[in-house]
């Protein structure tokens, strides 16, 4: 039995024989001896880029697809990109692959994907499509921020604001992102007594930032929450070896020693304390009514000790005139004619001027 088979030009023909590969069939036309019906021909297009095969394996090892094909034989740590007439195809893991590439323009980047971290020039494309997303985690790392990169639970790497991406499967990948820029911790409704056992509420604030992120992450379970505690405690200490007085007169001394206090542990802790203040303070209803009323009579002895102040100096100077007027009795009678010229403006005066003096020689006063 004899029967002619024709190959396109964008075509194969596969000939099995006894259900064993046996031959590639080229362009053109073939004419084929059946001496048994078990020969059979499976024509392929080569304008499709793979090519399967339940025998892959061992048309490969026949070396007969040598020279059109680009075999993929990747070994389970090897990862394949291939692009195909310049657009990219997909990514591949271990097994045994073919592509055509007689009609196509097939390109294949061998990767080791032993090293976790995947880089590379067209990342953005590469986790744009189907495979990319399914063989890669990508990360992103936001600006003001950067991430701990953790491989099998050890710290490998930080990583700085960019887009990262990192084979599954290969090792436990785990990223931790750290916010470094500056931030606010309110440390709100501290009830705290003093050392007079006067009890009162405040509400303090600590400006931070992250400049170790290591240690931020890696010392404490949360550096916030062991930040929130540093400063409760710091503010039990202070404000507790002071009298309720003391702390009112100089609330900015307290504020430098409780940063002083908190810093050392926040370095500890990968952080730098950059502000700390006391923005509210609440006193008991009683308590207020008392430093009312304590400052009421300050301020009332305040304003009487500065009348009486006035009134010893305005004497004091009535004592030092009339000393010089006892001791120079032309500037005496100088200043009873000032007196006189303004009664005179006031009345009619007539005055009859003698030795000893205007006082004692006056006449008539009208």
């Amino acid at each position: 039995m004899i029967r002619w088979i024709k190959i396109r030009k964008y075509e194969r023909g596969l000939l099995f024989r006894d259900r064993e590969f046996h031959e590639v069939l080229r362009p053109g036309r073939h004419f084929i001896f059946y001496p048994t019906l078990r020969v059979r021909v499976k024509v392929v297009s080569v304008r499709e880029v793979w090519l399967d095969s339940p025998v892959l394996d061992v048309m490969v090892r026949s070396g007969l697809l040598e020279g059109e094909t680009r075999i993929l034989d990747l070994k389970d740590h090897e990862r394949a990109l291939v692009w195909v007439d310049g657009r990219f195809e997909g990514v591949y893991g271990a097994g045994l692959r073919a592509l055509w590439t007689t009609f196509h323009d097939v390109r294949v980047e061998i990767v080791d994907a032993r090293k976790g971290r995947f880089d590379h020039p067209d990342l953005a494309v590469i986790l744009a499509s189907k495979t990319g997303t399914g063989m890669l985690d990508a990360v992103q790392v936001e600006q003001n921020q950067v991430a701990l990169l953790m491989v099998n639970g050890r710290h490998e790497e930080i990583l700085t604001p960019g887009r990262y991406a990192f084979w599954r499967g290969v090792a436990r990948i785990e990223t931790r992102p750290v916010d470094v820029h500056e931030q606010v911790l309110d440390i709100s409704g501290q009830e705290l007594m003093t050392a007079d056992k006067v009890t009162l509420r405040l509400n303090a604030v600590v400006a931070y930032r992250v400049i170790d992120p290591v240690k931020a992450l890696i010392t404490v379970d949360s550096y916030v929450q062991a930040l929130y505690r540093e400063a409760q405690l710091a503010l039990r200490s202070i404000i507790g070896a002071r009298e309720l007085d003391a702390f009112l007169s100089d609330k900015e001394q307290v504020a430098r020693e409780l940063a002083g206090l908190i810093e050392d542990r926040a370095a500890i802790l990968g952080l730098q304390v950059v502000a700390l203040g006391i923005k509210d303070l609440i006193l008991p209803g009683e308590m207020k009514s008392i430093l009312n009323r304590v400052t009421e009579a300050r301020k009332a002895a305040e304003a009487d000790l500065i009348t009486r102040r006035e009134e010893t100096a305005a004497m004091r100077s009535q004592a030092n005139t009339a000393r010089i007027f006892e001791s120079n009795p032309a500037l005496m009678r100088l200043r009873e004619l000032e007196v006189l010229e303004k009664v005179a403006d006031k009345a009619n005066l007539s005055v009859v001027l003698g030795e000893k003096g205007l006082a004692d020689r006056i006449m008539k006063l009208l």
